[in-house]
């Protein structure tokens, strides 16, 4: 028997959470967790593009540490079937704000990150 709509938010929220806790942490290997290993970011931070594997994002995570003032909120989950998109708007994220979108593909009935693209505000 398939999942409720509530199970899946519930599910989706769960799958998220390490991304959001790796990023307060500063650990970039905490947010492994949420990702697919295949998963792709895209997005601008500044005027350079960040194009590629999420190992980017992890490193950048490490790079730049423990942000505890960080402040995420899920605003929105979007559920077709199998397949999800949750936007995480983040504030104080080391002095930057971003709206993250991620896309959730639900694999052998877990839910997993398969993309990120991303805004960063001026």
């Amino acid at each position: 028997m398939g999942t409720t709509p509530a199970q899946d938010y519930e599910e989706i929220v769960k799958a998220v959470q390490p991304y959001l806790d790796g990023a307060k942490a500063g650990d970039g290997e905490a947010m492994k967790a949420s990702f697919h290993k295949d998963a792709t970011v895209y997005g601008y931070l500044g005027d350079t593009l960040v194009a590629g594997p999420m190992k980017l994002i992890y490193d950048w995570a490490n790079s730049i540490g423990p942000a505890p003032n960080v402040n995420p909120r899920i605003v929105k989950v979007d559920v077709a079937g199998t397949a999800a998109s949750v936007r995480v708007e983040v504030d104080n994220w080391q002095q930057h704000r971003f709206t993250d979108v991620f896309n959730l593909l639900k694999i052998d009935g877990k839910w997993t990150i398969v993309n990120k693209i991303f805004h960063t505000h001026a």
